[in-house]
């Protein structure tokens, strides 16, 4: 599945020209901090699989006031990287491909 661009942001990484997109609005378990920031990565010129990557810190608008720092290109770009090292192949179709950096993630 494709990323659309509405609401996406482009990115250059090795080469390879991707979209990117986190939601402005926490779903419900992140606004309450019960669950980490999540973003989403597609390739922007051929549609396959889609990367989750989840964070280790709080959507920056949860209702609870914890501290969550905003996603930065450098780090979307690195995530990237990581998930391409792990068998990511973003022009292939299939199921979205999951990258888990919540490991330091404790909920509210």
């Amino acid at each position: 599945m494709a990323l659309g661009r509405k609401g996406s942001r482009r990115i250059v990484v090795d080469g390879e020209t991707y979209r990117w997109r986190l939601r402005r609005r926490p779903t419900y378990s992140q606004a309450l901090c019960w669950s980490p920031c999540t973003y989403a990565v597609g390739h922007a010129d051929r549609p396959g699989t889609t990367l989750v990557v989840t964070t280790g810190q709080p959507h920056f608008s949860n209702w609870i006031g914890r501290t969550g720092a905003p996603i930065r290109p450098s780090d979307v770009a690195d995530h990237i990287r990581t998930a391409l090292a792990r068998g990511w192949a973003p022009d292939r179709p299939g199921s979205p491909f999951e990258l888990d950096l919540s490991h330091g993630f404790a909920s509210s």
